[in-house]
């Protein structure tokens, strides 16, 4: 099995058990037990399980974020873009298996103890919240109300995972329309 097929295995795995279970519940075996890569290739290719966790964050972050955009930028309107974040959310709040943000899950087992998650963490929540406040700003609107729509979703994020609702999608989108409006008069 050639590096990238080995790699692109381990990674899948990665996603579907740290997703489902916990970061620290999962061990090596157990993906190499669903990859099918062996454990010595696994460790040839992620010397620590910290390293392959980090890989985890940073492919899932890419994933996410295009599939944001893709939901995104099917609307022409700037300001029904901002709030079509929430419609997106609400989407993968409401998707079989869901289990709350990732990275926060992530940060919450490992944050403190490792600093290259931690960091993963903090790259995908900085580009996220730059993402919503480029929308904000393709709106005209006020460079504040970027961090107020990053702190809703955020918010919404954190809600969903715990009631396993899909509610705190629409709540933080109508919260969204009502500062839009409020800025607009």
């Amino acid at each position: 099995m050639d590096s990238t097929v080995a790699t692109g295995r381990a990674l899948d795995a990665a996603e579907e058990l740290f997703y489902r279970q916990g970061v620290q519940t999962v061990g090596m075996d157990d993906i190499r037990a669903v990859s099918g890569v062996s454990l010595k290739r696994l460790y040839q290719l992620f010397p620590a399980k910290e390293r392959l966790v980090e890989a985890y964050l940073e492919r899932r972050d890419v994933r996410w974020r295009e599939r944001l955009a893709e939901h995104v930028e099917q609307h022409e309107d700037p300001e029904r873009r901002v709030v079509a974040v929430f419609d997106q959310l609400g989407e993968w709040f409401g998707e079989p298996g869901f289990n709350g943000c990732a990275w926060i899950n992530s940060y919450g087992e490992l944050g403190a103890t490792s600093e290259p998650v931690a960091r993963q963490v903090r790259l995908h929540k900085a580009a996220f919240k730059e993402y919503v406040a480029n929308l904000v700003a393709r709106a005209g609107l006020p460079a504040d109300l970027g961090e107020h729509v990053f702190l809703l979703a955020e918010g919404a994020m954190v809600s969903a995972a715990i009631t396993g609702s899909t509610a705190p999608a629409a709540h933080a989108a109508e919260a969204t329309r009502l500062l839009i409006a409020a800025h607009r008069r």
